[in-house]
């Protein structure tokens, strides 16, 4: 069974051919920040959301015409709003909202925690990506466990609010090249650094493994490892 691999050279290339290609010229930032979704029962919405952990922002209203929602996941930098007259959507139809995470398993267990329904972790089925299942980025079709090489973007597993608006988490450890700014190196929370930590300790002891002996430049190794991952670049070997 196929499953989604990444191939940093190949993908390189293919982001060269693009005619829209991120200019290194300056620009104007657009910030996606907010997404709105869409509830029938506002209280029960915000209930719901608060068990999950997510961060309130905002609770503001205008007598019994108008009220607005925000809470933002926990080092996200977009956030998700909702109320009462704030979107024209049906109630539920927001679907295919993704969390992008690096460990799905902890992300799992963090919800479930909370008394939230999450399913079972799941993959993709190589090229096979019609079926009976709810659609997502791999098609409707879901293969029960997390992917078998642990690849990159390959790993799902979803939840929905009470109204049936559709999250899924997405476990992201290495990104494709040209995903991340080359400015600098950085982490959304304490979280996802400890992650790339752990991730660098095991390829390091890999690498003195190789080596034959105690590495005395470890602390440099670490570095060169979790800037190449984030940047998408070859790792050291």
């Amino acid at each position: 069974m196929a499953t989604l691999g990444i191939d940093r050279d190949a993908a390189a290339k293919s982001s060269d051919t693009f005619a829209g290609k991120p200019s290194t010229s300056q620009s104007v930032d657009l910030k996606l920040e907010v997404i709105v979704i869409p509830v029938s029962d506002v209280d029960r919405a915000k209930a719901f959301y608060a068990r999950l952990g997510w961060r309130l922002d905002a609770d503001f209203a205008s007598g019994d015409d108008w009220r607005v929602i925000q809470f933002t996941p926990p080092g996200s930098a977009c956030s998700v709003i909702f109320g009462r007259n704030v979107t024209a959507a049906a109630p539920g139809s927001a679907r295919g909202l993704y969390l992008i995470v690096s460990d799905l398993d902890a992300a799992r267990k963090a919800l479930l925690g909370r008394g939230i329904a999450v399913s079972e972790p799941f993959h993709g089925a190589g090229d096979v990506h019609a079926g009976p299942d709810e659609p997502y980025l791999f098609g409707s079709v879901r293969v029960g466990g997390a992917d078998p090489k642990r690849g990159s973007y390959s790993s799902f597993a979803s939840f929905s609010d009470p109204d049936g608006n559709g999250w899924l988490f997405q476990e992201v450890t290495t990104r494709l090249p040209g995903r991340i700014a080359g400015e600098g190196t950085t982490f959304a929370s304490q979280t996802d650094l400890a992650a790339a930590l752990r991730r660098a300790a095991a390829a390091h002891g890999e690498h003195e493994t190789r080596t034959g002996g105690h590495d005395e430049n470890w602390a440099g190794w670490y570095a060169d490892y979790i800037v190449r991952e984030q940047a998408g670049q070859p790792l050291p070997s």
